[in-house]
């Protein structure tokens, strides 16, 4: 609350307006990962893509950083 009064202060506008201007962005952030994540749903779904096995997953990842150490 303090960090929000400060942040109302320093901006000039009303906290509740900030509140509002956050809930809004946060909101349309987590409709854009809910769509992504659906979309991702059905292409595994449909087969348009396949899944990979966790560990095969982060072996790529720590295969990709160690190429990247190494250039």
């Amino acid at each position: 609350e303090s960090r929000l009064q400060e942040l109302a202060t320093k901006s000039g506008r009303a906290p509740s307006e900030l509140v509002e201007d956050a809930m809004t962005a946060y909101l349309g952030e987590v409709a854009e990962v809910r769509e992504m994540l659906d979309n991702r749903y059905d292409d595994l779904k449909s087969g348009r893509v396949l899944a990979i096995d966790g560990e095969e997953a982060f072996a790529r990842l720590r295969q990709k950083s160690a190429d990247r150490r190494n250039r």
